[in-house]
């Protein structure tokens, strides 16, 4: 992996549980160059969203990444959030240290938009929220299509149920109006991480007790973001949504793909849910995963020997 160029990425994100294992990744992974962050209301809403981010940058020891505080709700209807999963902070029990760094000067659409232009062609964007920036930064800027070399969104239910409604996943419900702005824009490269791989992916109680029990700080660090999942919540695994969206930025080959279309319900009593249309479309969704290789390069990156 070192003999080849980290991936150029920026992240969006709604910085709850999963999000900040995803933070962690793109931090301590040599694959990735972490340009900046965006943030979106989602998890939590963008105020809290924007601390934890900054907060867990500053853990990590990487003050010098742009954070940039992005939409603070859905395109049309009022926001709702997940805190009865993440916890009221949407970090859960875990408590890091306040970050001394502001946000950036520019807003995340305008960041994206900015960063693009000038690095046209050669940045990854991963979606671990709402669409709600995107829709925002393609409606200001149309070219932004070509502008990024890939969009990489954890998103959707195609094969499966949601996990908020029956029918829809979170980050889609909360702004399927973005979400289908996205889908229907002619991304030369776009990918759909969803619940029909990233709930396979998961860290499991026997791994928990082992990140509780490492030396390595990333690891301990990780323990104690999903310490709600599994002692408050009483919740038997954790799924790594997020952090899969970033792994296959950085190595497509962790999930197989089918390309199609993807439509989104709009209108109740279905609204937010995903419709995966085979081979008619430009979107890449993911429908099977490379487990056990995707959860351990996750391990040894955290400084978790996987076959311990």
């Amino acid at each position: 992996m070192s003999s080849v160029a980290p991936v150029p990425i920026i992240l969006d994100v709604d910085t709850g549980l999963d999000d900040a294992l995803a933070l962690v990744m793109a931090v301590r992974s040599p694959a990735v160059d972490l340009l900046a962050v965006s943030t979106v209301a989602g998890n939590v809403n963008v105020y809290k969203a924007t601390a934890n981010t900054l907060a867990v940058l500053h853990r990590l020891g990487a003050d010098d990444i742009p954070v940039h505080r992005g939409a603070s709700r859905p395109l049309v209807e009022p926001i709702f959030d997940a805190s009865h999963v993440h916890g009221v902070t949407g970090l859960g029990h875990a408590i890091l240290p306040e970050s001394p760094n502001d946000i950036g000067p520019d807003r995340g659409p305008a960041a994206i938009i900015r960063m693009a232009r000038q690095r046209p062609g050669e940045i990854t964007l991963v979606c671990t929220g709402p669409l709600t920036n995107l829709a925002i930064a393609l409606n200001v800027e149309p070219d932004i299509v070509t502008l990024l070399k890939r969009v990489v969104i954890m998103g959707g239910a195609f094969r499966t149920g949601g996990n908020v409604r029956p029918w829809a996943e979170f980050n889609i419900a909360l702004d399927p109006d973005a979400a289908q702005q996205v889908f229907e824009a002619p991304w030369p490269d776009i990918t759909a991480i969803g619940l029909d791989v990233t709930n396979r992916t998961i860290i499991t109680p026997e791994l928990y007790e082992r990140l509780k029990l490492s030396t390595s700080a990333d690891a301990q660090l990780v323990a104690e973001i999903v310490r709600f999942t599994f002692e408050t919540r009483k919740v038997g695994q954790f799924s790594m949504h997020d952090p899969l969206a970033l792994g296959v930025a950085i190595d497509p080959s962790f999930v197989t793909t089918e390309l199609g279309k993807v439509e989104l319900v709009i209108e109740a009593p279905e609204r937010g849910r995903t419709i995966f249309a085979e081979g008619k479309g430009n979107v890449k969704v993911a429908l099977d995963v490379d487990v056990d290789r995707f959860v351990g390069d996750y391990a040894r990156i955290i400084g978790i020997d996987p076959s311990a």
